[in-house]
């Protein structure tokens, strides 16, 4: 178990995931001013946008005018999520230079979300990072595997499965990985041994979770993850989020509430409670202020 000299690196995904199932727009500035909150709480990893096609998730169009608009003279470092080719080329060169690829372990959620198989999303994306590196060798790539553990659509995920996911980012040279429980149903006995299993296999990997909270049941892993030495952590301001393509996904972990547990046990996080409450209530504001997404 973590002292209180010991610290975990918490990551805030409501520009992306928490945004993307909100039924609205939420306008560049807004997102931009959220983000700008966020650090003044002393968040110091941020996702800031997804690079996709804005047809299929319109809450996330404008991403290039997103990175743009970062803070640069911060100490956040701000994340882009991509999920194909074309989506890694346009976040290097929009200026994005931590780019975070996603596959998924489940088969079934990987052709609803990147319309192929988990073998071609890897295959294709295994070549784009290589050219960008090439080219932008100031880019940094991480990657997240969506559905580690529970599919919607093929049911629970063999920890064989998922090593085979991350395998593949492995060949690629990523050594930071994030294991999504997508869903939020997974239980803290499953996502533990399905990660015991994936950090046996790959020692040189950094797993940290992203844990959605279905059943009240996340803050319970992250105890167990804790206990196992795991120091990052995925959750969202207000506890928005969800998948437009995993029927049933629940919303994020709220970064509020993982905060708010972690300094019980005495773990830091360098994360201040009250203008993290701000932060959160910034959120609430844009949302409902923003216009619906067109359907």
């Amino acid at each position: 178990m973590p002292g209180t000299s010991d610290a975990v690196l918490l990551t805030d995904v409501v520009l992306r995931d928490g945004l993307q199932d909100e039924p609205v727009f939420v306008p560049v500035r807004d997102r931009i001013a959220i983000a700008e909150a966020l650090s003044a709480a002393g968040l110091r990893s941020i996702e800031a946008a997804s690079v996709v096609n804005p047809a299929r998730v319109p809450q996330m169009a404008g991403a290039e005018e997103m990175i743009a608009g970062l803070p640069k003279d911060d100490p956040v470092r701000y994340s882009v999520l991509a999920l194909n080719a074309r989506g890694v080329e346009r976040a290097v060169a929009a200026g994005a230079r931590e780019i975070t690829v996603v596959a998924s372990a489940g088969q079934g959620h990987s052709r609803a979300n990147a319309g192929r198989s988990t073998q071609e999303a890897l295959a294709g994306i295994g070549d784009a990072v290589a050219r960008a590196a090439s080219e932008y060798p100031d880019a940094v790539f991480t990657a997240g595997v969506a559905t580690a553990f529970v599919c919607p659509f093929d049911g629970e995920v063999p920890a064989s499965q998922l090593a085979d996911v991350v395998r593949g980012f492995a060949d690629m040279g990523i050594t930071r990985v994030g294991l999504a429980d997508t869903l939020g149903t997974a239980t803290p006995e499953q996502v533990m041994r399905s990660l015991r299993a994936v950090r046996s296999a790959f020692p040189g990997i950094d797993f940290g979770l992203h844990l959605h909270n279905a059943r009240g049941q996340a803050l319970h892993t992250v105890d167990a993850a804790l206990d196992a030495g795991v120091t990052r952590f995925d959750s969202a301001a207000g506890g928005y989020g969800g998948c437009p393509f995993a029927p049933g996904a629940h919303g994020n972990l709220a970064t509020e509430e993982l905060v708010a547990h972690l300094h019980s046990r005495g773990v830091h996080t360098g994360i201040d409670e009250a203008a993290l409450a701000d932060a959160v209530g910034l959120v609430r504001a844009c949302l409902a202020r923003a216009e619906p997404v067109a359907a």
